[in-house]
C-alpha cells in the first residue's frame, strides 16, 4: 500500500509506511545510507512488498558499486504491476524528492526493523494459540512450547522467523566472509581452532553447522579427547570485533557440554587432573603431596572463570538438549557443543526400532549446528565388530546404527589407540617373541591417532597424537620443526 492507504490488514499489522517512503528516499538521494542500514535492513523487513522490490534493487546495485538514483532505477520498474498501481516509476521520483535529512536513515530503518519483527510476533502467538486451542492428540504441551521456543529463539538471535530461499549472491558473500575470516586468523583456520595443531591442519578447525562424530572403543580415550578439546575452546575464548564489525567470539569459544555418562564433578576432576599434572585417581582419594595439592589449587583458580558449562542430566530426549542449548546461547553465549555421547540421548517420541530412534537423534544434532550456526561434536560408540578383526583400527561400518550417523555427519573421526591392544598381547617373559613385543610396546607408548573417516569439506586421513594416561591429556607429537623438541602441550 505504497500510496498509505488503509484496509482490513493495516488495522491489525504493525507497520509504517511514511518511514520505508523516507527510507527509501533518502537511499535514492545518497547511496551512502545503504552503509548504515544494511546491517540492520533485509528486504523482507519492508511491510509494503513493492517497498521490499525497491530496496532489493536499490542494495544489489550499490553492492556492485553501481548507482541507485530514481533514472537508474526506472527501467526495473517498468513493468512492475505493484509500480503501476500507484502511476508506474515516477513515484520513484516522488520518494526522492520528499526525503527528509540522511542523518536520521539508520533511526527509520529502526522502526521498520521492529514492527516486522512485531508482525512477526503476532504469526507466532496466533500459531500457539490455534495449536493450543486444536486439542490434537499428537501435539503434546510439552512438544509445542519447545517449537514456540524455537521459532522465538530464531526471531530473537536472527531477526527471522521462517526460513525459504536466498539468493546466490547472499550464499557466495557468506563463503567469501568466511574465508576472509580465515584469512585474517591465526593459523589460517575457517573454524574454531581444537588447540591441537596436527588436527586442525587436517580439519581447518570445527566449522559452524558441522556435525562432527567423534567414535572409538571403551577405552580408546574418546571422551578424554572430547573434554580436551572442549577445554582448550573454552580457555582460549576472547571476545572482540569480528572482521564485519560486529561484536562476537574472535578466538575460542564459549562450549556447551552434555555429560549424559559421567557427573559434573566427575568431568571437572578428569580438567583438573590434566592441567594441574596430577593423576584423577589421586585426586579422587585425596592422596596428594603438598606440591601436588598446590597445583590443584591454582589450576582451579585458573579453571574458576572458563566459559565451559555441563550439563549433566541423563537420558535426554533431543528435543529438550535442542531447548536447553537455545537456551544457554540466549544467556551466555554458546560456540561449540558437546554431547557425550549419542547413544544416550533419547528420540523425542518412542520408535519401533533402535535404528530410527538413533536417526531422529542424528538427524535432531545436526538440526541443530544448523539452526545455532555452532559445530555439534558428537561422541559416538563402535560395535564389538572392531574386536574380531586383526586390525583393530575402526572403519564407518563400525559405527553402531551406522547408517544415520554416517549420512548426517559431516565429519566423522575415530580416536584409536594401538597400545591398549598390544597390552592384552603380551607373552610370558620366557617367550621368545617377548623381545619383540617389548620393542614394540616402546613405539607405541603414549602414541594415539584420530582417524578421520569422513570429512566433508577436506581429506580423510589420519593424526598422530600423543596420550598421556596419567592425567588423560592429548597433545600434538613432537616434530623437528616445532620449538622445543618435545611433546607440544594444547592443554
Amino acid at each position: 500500500m505504497a500510496d498509505g492507504s488503509s484496509g482490513p490488514e493495516v488495522q491489525t499489522s504493525p507497520h509504517n509506511i511514511e518511514a520505508e517512503q523516507a527510507l527509501l528516499g533518502a537511499l535514492m538521494v545518497n547511496n551512502d545510507v545503504y552503509e548504515r542500514v544494511s546491517s540492520i535492513l533485509e528486504p523482507r523487513h519492508f511491510y509494503d512488498p513493492l517497498h521490499a522490490r525497491i530496496y532489493e534493487t536499490a542494495a544489489r546495485r550499490i553492492e556492485q558499486n553501481a548507482l541507485a538514483t530514481p533514472v537508474t532505477l526506472k527501467p526495473f520498474f517498468d513493468n512492475d504491476p505493484g509500480m503501476a498501481e500507484i502511476g508506474g516509476p515516477a513515484y520513484l521520483a516522488r520518494l526522492a524528492g520528499a526525503a527528509v535529512s540522511l542523518f536520521n536513515a539508520r533511526d527509520y530503518a529502526r522502526v521498520i526493523y521492529d514492527l516486522a519483527l512485531r508482525r512477526d510476533l503476532i504469526v507466532i502467538g496466533e500459531e500457539i494459540a490455534a495449536k493450543a486451542a486444536a486439542m490434537d492428540i499428537d501435539l503434546e504441551p510439552a512438544a509445542q512450547i519447545e517449537e514456540a521456543e524455537q521459532q522465538l529463539y530464531l526471531l530473537g538471535e536472527k531477526g527471522k522467523y521462517e526460513g525459504g530461499f536466498s539468493t546466490f549472491l547472499k550464499a557466495v558473500t557468506d563463503a567469501i566472509d568466511v574465508a576472509n575470516a580465515a584469512y585474517h586468523r591465526d593459523g589460517g583456520l575457517a573454524g574454531i581452532s581444537t588447540g591441537l595443531m596436527d588436527m586442525d591442519r587436517k580439519l581447518g578447525g570445527l566449522h559452524p553447522s558441522d556435525l562432527i562424530i567423534l567414535a572409538g572403543r571403551p577405552s580408546m580415550g574418546k571422551t578424554s579427547l572430547a573434554t580436551n578439546i572442549a577445554f582448550n575452546i573454552a580457555k582460549a575464548y576472547r571476545k572482540g570485533q569480528k572482521p564485519d564489525g560486529t561484536e562476537g567470539t574472535i578466538d575460542g569459544g564459549v562450549v556447551g557440554f552434555f555429560s549424559l555418562e559421567m557427573s559434573a564433578e566427575q568431568l571437572a576432576t578428569r580438567i583438573l587432573s590434566e592441567q594441574a599434572e596430577v593423576p584423577s585417581e589421586k585426586l579422587r582419594r585425596g592422596e596428594m603431596e603438598e606440591d601436588e595439592f598446590r597445583r590443584v589449587v591454582e589450576a582451579s583458580r585458573q579453571l574458576a572463570n572458563i566459559p565451559l558449562y555441563i550439563d549433566d542430566t541423563p537420558a535426554l530426549p533431543i528435543s529438550t538438549l535442542a531447548a536447553r542449548a537455545r537456551r544457554l546461547k540466549r544467556k551466555s553465549g554458546l560456540d561449540v557443543l558437546f554431547i557425550d555421547y549419542l547413544q544416550l540421548a533419547r528420540a523425542a517420541s518412542a520408535k519401533e526400532n533402535r535404528v530410527n530412534e538413533v536417526s531422529e537423534i542424528t538427524q535432531g544434532l545436526k538440526a541443530i549446528a544448523k539452526e545455532l550456526n555452532i559445530p555439534v561434536v558428537a561422541l559416538s560408540q563402535l560395535s564389538r565388530q572392531v574386536e574380531n578383526r586383526d586390525d583393530k583400527r575402526p572403519q564407518l561400518s563400525d559405527l553402531r546404527e551406522s547408517g544415520s550417523i554416517e549420512q548426517d555427519a559431516d565429519v566423522v573421526m575415530f580416536v584409536f589407540r594401538e597400545e591398549y591392544y598390544h597390552e592384552r598381547l603380551k607373552p610370558p617373559e620366557d617367550d621368545p617373541a617377548f623381545p619383540d613385543w617389548m620393542a614394540k610396546g616402546e613405539r607405541l607408548h603414549n602414541r594415539a591417532e584420530a582417524i578421520i573417516g569422513k570429512q566433508r569439506h577436506g581429506p580423510i586421513g589420519t593424526v598422530e597424537m600423543m596420550f598421556d594416561g596419567r592425567y588423560t591429556r592429548f597433545s600434538d607429537l613432537a616434530k623437528p620443526d616445532r620449538f622445543g623438541g618435545g611433546p607440544q602441550d594444547f592443554g
